[in-house]
């Protein structure tokens, strides 16, 4: 028999993509600079929570004004009130708790869970939570247990016991149980410390979701709704401001206080737009910022029309992927070293890189050029991007300054380079210049010879050094080369160079040459 599959909510949708998204960058050997999107998340979900504990409170002190008015109507609803607060606070305090604990272990004593300094550690989460007689992973796993069974015999919409059921699930996904691991193994064991602080701030954030719905059920039963219809305001809550070229941009259109059995009319561009839950999606298929906007229309308890206009921004990004090696953290100097610069969930037009200790030049969508002044030291770029109207600092990320490696000696041979061994007598002699570089795949850079030794051997055995100062064979060198015979060598040796920034180096060895 087929299973029916239950309906998924636009914001459980939101939120399963950001767990997917968690997810795959954990699976990655992510570098501090992409573990940086998680710093992003996680001030995000700190300011949904602030703006969602800011309505709660509004309600527990409308809650406690109207008990002090009329205590005999509203006590029933006032005391389930405090139960919700009671039980609310204590998983919410848990879980900073938690937060807090593992940052100090993985920062100190001093650590801070607003500015971590080692974010991409392993260990500290799979410490807490899970070590062996002092692990809280069991502790929280029961604590959002019992919260969920409390919370939802409060609830009656059977749409909001979904979702509040699904945010506060602990059931373990299909790759866990494959894994044979439980819920607390799961989701905190070798979790980067960066990546478990997001986690528990998202189970916050889904506390006061869930706290909010309740409350926002009990203060209907004593027409609170009615008092706060003179505070009406208009809102549009996007479930994210960043989308990426393809997705949907989808934002839940609201008025404050809003009677379920009353609901305004929206319109967007100056059209009525028709939906029965107020959510709005539209197919993005270009990158950019794009705005919403329009107004709501209500009628409010007194027969009056309520109008409030609303406007919200977005941004489209591209979608794109990072890939970083541990080993790359090298520049070179006397070289044009590529660099790439982005940051998740910010266009490339709004993120700029400095430089110190050398200089950077900016070839468009995040792409630079970066020639360090010397080697031997450090190079330091700091990223700064454009948010909210302000430049903020994102990060800065320092690079070790080595000198190029010596380049290899060549003569040009056709289309192929000689670089020591058999060669024609006719090609040899047809050779001009010496030549110099380094081209092992990985960089391609030119030097300039300066100056070289030719060692030949006469009859008797003695060594006759000619000397090149310049990249050219002498006259002098090319006379004895054409006096050869056929299977007599000699050596090209003490081969000067000079890189792009003028310094010159002697190549060690030589170039072992045999006439065929």
């Amino acid at each position: 028999m087929a299973v029916k599959k239950k309906k998924v909510s636009p914001r459980q949708k939101m939120i399963n993509l950001m767990y997917v998204v968690l997810m795959a960058m954990l699976a990655l050997n992510v570098s501090s600079d992409v573990l940086n999107g998680f710093s992003l998340v996680d001030e995000s979900l700190n300011r949904s929570t602030e703006n969602a504990n800011e309505v709660n409170q509004g309600i527990y002190k409308n809650f406690e004004e109207q008990y002090q008015s009329n205590p005999t109507k509203v006590k029933e609803w006032y005391d389930k009130a405090q139960h919700v607060r009671e039980i609310s606070d204590g998983l919410y305090n848990l879980a900073e708790e938690l937060k807090v604990a593992i940052v100090k272990k993985s920062d100190g004593e001093d650590g801070d869970v607003h500015d971590i300094r080692n974010r991409e550690d392993l260990e500290a989460a799979t410490s807490i939570m899970l070590a062996p007689g002092t692990g809280r992973g069991q502790e929280l796993f029961e604590a959002i247990n019992k919260y969920r069974e409390d919370i939802l015999k409060m609830v009656n919409d059977p749409q909001q016991k979904k979702i509040i059921e699904s945010n506060l699930t602990t059931e373990v996904p299909k790759k866990g149980i494959e894994l044979n691991k439980n819920w607390q193994e799961y989701m905190f064991e070798t979790m980067p410390t960066s990546a478990a602080v997001t986690l528990l701030t998202k189970l916050q954030n889904d506390v006061r979701y869930a706290e909010g719905e309740v409350l926002h059920k009990l203060v209907s039963n004593i027409d609170v709704k009615d008092i706060r219809v003179n505070e009406l305001n208009a809102y549009v809550i996007p479930k994210s401001q960043t989308v990426v070229q393809g997705g949907r941009f989808s934002a839940q259109i609201i008025m404050a206080a809003v009677d379920t059995t009353n609901r305004p009319t929206i319109f967007i561009g100056g059209k009525e737009f028709n939906s029965e839950n107020g959510i709005y999606e539209t197919v993005c298929g270009s990158t950019g910022e794009f705005t919403l906007k329009g107004f709501i229309e209500m009628i409010n308890g007194s027969g009056e029309k309520v109008k409030r206009d609303f406007e919200q921004q977005y941004t489209v990004v591209a979608p794109s992927a990072t890939v970083s090696s541990d080993i790359m953290n090298v520049l070179y100097a006397g070289y044009e070293n590529p660099m790439s610069v982005s940051v998740p969930g910010i266009p490339n037009g709004k993120v700029s890189l400095s430089m110190t200790g050398g200089k950077l030049t900016a070839k468009g969508d995040g792409k630079y050029v970066a020639e360090p002044t010397s080697a031997g030291g450090e190079a330091v770029f700091t990223v700064t991007a454009q948010l909210e109207g302000r430049a903020q600092q994102m990060g800065q990320f320092k690079f070790r300054v080595r000198k190029l490696p010596d380049p290899t000696a060549y003569i040009v041979d056709g289309d192929d380079h000689f670089f020591g061994g058999n060669i024609s007598k006719n090609t040899l002699m047809a050779t001009e210049h010496l030549h110099a570089a380094i081209d092992d795949g990985l960089l391609n850079v030119p030097f300039q010879v300066t100056g070289f030794t030719c060692v030949f051997f006469d009859n008797t055995g003695v060594n006759v050094e000619k000397v090149s100062t310049s990249s050219a064979f002498t006259e002098q060198q090319k006379s004895i080369m054409r006096q050869l015979p056929r299977g007599k060598r000699f050596i090209i040796t003490k081969i000067k160079v000079k890189d792009k920034t003028g310094a010159e180096r002697t190549l060690k060895g030589a170039m072992d040459v045999k006439i065929n």
